[in-house]
């Protein structure tokens, strides 16, 4: 539960820190896209840009191979099915009657390499864009769906607690599966039916920590005066500089590159 890095901001001073939320957003949109369009040459070109980005916002490799870590189970289990579905190309490894072919290897790195890169992705917007910034990107980007009805500040406003609170419930988690495991239960050996009862006595309290904090929320949340749909003023506002054009530039060609790469190579 420590290695979950997504959600957490890094309070740090860099150039990625100071890019407009609202640019950072799109920004994300833009190399996401790029992550589904490109091919391995693509991915190669994507993972030096984002490389780049990390160092450039003082974030360390250790903090963005945290996030990947809760996903090995996925890229194991992606693995295993496509070993024994996939049945094209040369014998890479055989055991005895199991063959693993060279198209599930491949389809394998591929999937695992999308994976890696859009962790990369999601994780640098989060830790390096504070909530309230994130907040307010939202409901920038959102407010033109106003005019359709849309309720861009309450939804910005749900997106924002959803990021605000992952960590805080990953610390939940892991101090209830301390406190458990201090009273003798045990959550990795044993039979079936006492992991299951284990999992139980860990799920309870979560939720009731949860819905705990969710009712503390709404009433400091009414306390201060927030009511949805009444039209609210603010207290910071965003403004765009010429670095955030340049970093939407960089990004607009980072995705035609991939595709050009893609189309001719």
């Amino acid at each position: 539960m420590n290695n979950f890095t997504l959600g957490r901001y890094v309070p740090l001073d860099s150039k990625i820190h100071r890019i407009d939320p609202r640019f950072k957003i799109i920004t994300m949109l833009i190399l996401m896209t790029a992550v589904f369009l490109a091919d391995f040459y693509g991915y190669a070109i994507l993972f030096v840009v984002l490389a780049t980005a990390i160092l450039m916002a003082k974030l360390s490799f250790k903090f963005i191979l945290k996030s990947m870590k809760p996903m090995m189970f996925m890229l194991v289990f992606l693995f295993i099915i496509n070993t024994l579905l996939l049945r094209e190309g040369t014998i890479v490894l055989q055991i005895g009657s199991f063959k693993i072919y060279s198209k599930a290897v491949i389809q394998t790195l591929f999937i695992v390499g999308r994976l890696v890169l859009m962790i990369m992705v999601t994780t640098l917007l989060t830790a390096t864009t504070a909530p309230l910034d994130l907040t307010l990107g939202i409901e920038d980007l959102l407010s033109p769906l106003r005019r359709f009805k849309v309720p861009a500040h309450e939804i910005a406003m749900m997106i924002s607690i959803v990021f605000r609170f992952i960590p805080t419930l990953i610390d939940d988690t892991q101090r209830i599966m301390q406190a458990q495991s201090s009273r003798g239960v045990d959550l990795d050996e044993g039979k079936l039916t006492e992991k299951v009862s284990g999992i139980i006595s860990m799920i309870i309290p979560l939720f009731v920590s949860s819905f705990q904090r969710a009712e503390d929320l709404a009433d400091a949340m009414e306390a201060r005066g927030y009511y949805p749909g009444k039209e609210r003023t603010r207290y910071k506002q965003l403004k765009i500089r010429l670095s955030d054009y340049v970093a939407l530039f960089i990004c607009i060609a980072v995705l035609v590159a991939v595709v050009m790469v893609k189309r001719f190579i």
